[in-house]
């Protein structure tokens, strides 16, 4: 490998709003710019057991996104199977969520690529634990953040609150993706408009309405952060 080491964390405005098909699309993009890269989804709600083992569909894009598949046990330390919040999936399967775990992973994938995006799961502050969010793992890892816009009704405000949430914490905001949820939001060109003018960071990308496009293909509406 010829290129220094580089990761970012990936958080959305909400649950929802399309953070796995946002960082597949980082993914390729970064693949098609000639670097070995890998995505991570630390901890993931909603999984079903597929000969043997336990499988979310998040993690297997990951998985199939990336340059290689270093197996699900590194991408997705905690695969729970309850599909609810993370924090409750955990308490009803007696699982401890803890960032040493996702921190020895993380290190473990280090070594082996050049460009990492950790998924993050629902939005930026979604508790875990009695005693740790989703932020808390960007802090951790000391990732600077792309935050993933759903566009709908609502996501000016969603957007900066995530972003007041994470100055509050120390987190940079390296750049933001607008991700288009429906077909025809009315002034979604506005919405996007009024986001750049208040935001202090750049737009990385618009991605289309498009659920049934692969991935791969999506990598050109993306600019990967400077």
């Amino acid at each position: 490998m010829n290129h220094p080491f580089r990761a970012w964390f990936v958080t959305g405005t909400d649950t929802g709003v399309g953070k796995t098909f946002a960082t597949c699309a980082l993914i390729h993009a970064a693949r098609a710019q000639g670097y070995v890269t890998l995505g991570m989804k630390p901890v993931a709600a909603g999984a079903e057991s597929i000969d043997g083992q336990l499988t979310n569909e998040d993690t297997a894009r990951l998985r199939a996104a990336g340059s290689f598949d270093p197996g699900q046990e590194l991408i997705t330390p905690y695969c729970l199977r309850t599909p609810v919040s993370p924090q409750i999936a955990a308490w009803e399967e007696k699982v401890r969520i803890e960032t040493g775990p996702v921190l020895q992973a993380f290190n473990n994938l280090q070594q082996r690529c050049e460009r990492l995006f950790v998924e993050g799961v629902g939005g930026l502050l979604v508790p875990l634990g009695d005693d740790i969010d989703a932020a808390d793992i960007a802090r951790e890892l000391r990732l600077p953040v792309i935050l993933v816009v759903g566009m709908r009704l609502g996501c000016i405000n969603h957007t900066l609150l995530t972003v007041e949430a994470l100055a509050a914490r120390n987190l940079r905001l390296a750049g933001w993706i607008a991700n288009a949820l429906e077909p025809d939001m009315p002034y979604r060109q506005k919405n996007i408009d009024i986001l750049r003018q208040r935001l202090d960071a750049p737009l990385l990308g618009v991605l289309p309405y498009a659920p049934e496009t692969a991935h791969d293909a999506l990598a050109r509406f993306i600019t990967l952060p400077a």
